[in-house]
């Protein structure tokens, strides 16, 4: 069952988040590099960067997480996130 992961990085910039996105091969508006991930979107926010993705399953975006995103994520100084929150999907739409 699809799964909303939200995840909140207090403290962290875009400027990170973008480099972090550069060396993991993940283009803005391009197709993302895992299979597995539906939709995803970064906000700034007052106390960081917050981002939220639909995933097909959460042990997709956990393996993701642990084996790609946060190696990467330490090397340009983000540091893991102080909030995760995980809801099931009802029904989603994708862009006809």
């Amino acid at each position: 069952m699809a799964v909303v992961v939200q995840q909140k990085f207090t403290g962290a910039t875009l400027d990170q988040y973008d480099e972090a996105a550069g060396k993991l091969g993940i283009t803005a508006g391009g197709p993302h590099i895992k299979p597995g991930l539906l939709f995803h979107y970064v906000v700034a926010t007052d106390g960081g960067v917050e981002i939220t993705d639909i995933w097909t399953t959460r042990e997709g975006f956990e393996t993701f997480a642990q084996e790609e995103i946060a190696p990467v994520a330490q090397e340009v100084g983000i540091s893991p996130p102080t909030s995760v929150e995980f809801f099931e999907v009802h029904k989603y739409n994708t862009a006809g």
